[in-house]
């Protein structure tokens, strides 16, 4: 089969003080482990990350040095994730090959994801990034780099980004060519890099793309035969958390579209994975499975997740 699986940023960082880059090599390491069958057969996989815890250690980095250091735009941070993580991901699953005589080779590859510069979240800034700052603090930073801020539970500001839809994966041949020549291939980490076409040329963007909606844009322009979404659950609820929670072993795109109008599904959390699965779904009506880390196998064995069916 031809796989893309997607990571969660959260899923490298077990607690919020095991958050060091050996901790993180650590539960990649795990996750490779958990993966092995995967990547040691005869699948064509690709894997997929997310970066935002990362992407908020860099810029609390930049921010505690901004007096001695100038500031990195958003898309030069989510490039650095990019090779950070990608080798780190790289390393494991290449050893843990290694551990099972496999001959396979993993490649990671820094990737752009395109946007468009009319897409209405420019107007709308929602996604916040890095530290909390003090309400006499947001002026200033406002005024030096032009930066958008909102109050975020009663716990200061942060800065909001805009979050556009991804629109083209602009490395997607040279993925397919690492595929087809027997690569595992480590691409569109933290959602691709973000890039607006301007006069016939590509520019970075201060944006930050959602990891799922990226991974559904690339399974479907690769022809993914599944996308697997992780998460930090074995599978998706209904009524999550309630004393009447309903796991959801498989459903189809409707279903799952009518859960999403009726609002099961936490718009920071579990609503964008459904979505992102729905849209691969309902296009190439292949499955889409959610499910955690360590449970991927089994889910794609059929024995545990939730599968999203056209």
């Amino acid at each position: 089969m031809r796989i893309v699986i997607a990571i969660g940023g959260n899923s490298l960082i077990k607690t919020k003080k095991d958050n060091s880059i050996v901790d993180q090599y650590s539960q990649v390491e795990t996750t490779a482990s958990n993966l092995s069958s995967v990547i040691t057969g005869n699948n064509q996989v690709v894997i997929t990350h997310g970066n935002g815890p990362q992407v908020g250690f860099l810029l609390q980095m930049q921010e505690t040095s901004s007096r001695l250091l100038p500031i990195m735009p958003i898309d030069y941070c989510v490039a650095d994730t990019q090779g950070g993580i990608g080798y780190q991901i790289q390393t494991a699953f290449q050893n843990e090959l290694i551990k099972n005589n496999s001959k396979r080779v993993i490649v990671s590859l820094v990737t752009r994801c395109e946007v468009s510069v009319d897409d209405p979240a420019f107007n709308h800034p929602t996604k916040p990034i890095g530290t909390f700052f003090k309400y006499d603090e947001i002026a200033t930073k406002s005024s030096l780099y032009g930066w958008t801020f909102v109050e975020d539970s009663g716990r200061g500001y942060r800065r909001v980004v805009a979050s556009p839809k991804p629109i083209k994966i602009l490395e997607k041949d040279s993925i397919l060519n690492l595929l087809e020549q027997g690569a595992i291939v480590v691409a569109a980490g933290g959602g691709g890099i973000p890039v607006i076409k301007k006069n016939s040329r590509y520019v970075g963007i201060e944006a930050v793309i959602d990891k799922d909606f990226a991974s559904s844009l690339l399974a479907r322009d690769i022809k993914a035969d599944v996308l697997v979404i992780s998460t930090g659950v074995p599978h998706v609820s209904l009524n999550f958390g309630q004393p009447d929670e309903k796991r959801i072993n498989e459903a189809t795109v409707a279903e799952m579209k009518k859960h999403l109008e009726q609002g099961h599904f936490g718009k920071g959390s579990m609503e964008p994975k459904i979505t992102a699965g729905i849209q691969f779904t309902e296009e190439t009506k292949c499955p889409t499975i959610i499910t955690c880390p360590e449970s991927i196998q089994e889910a794609l064995d059929g024995s545990c997740g939730t599968r999203i069916i056209p």
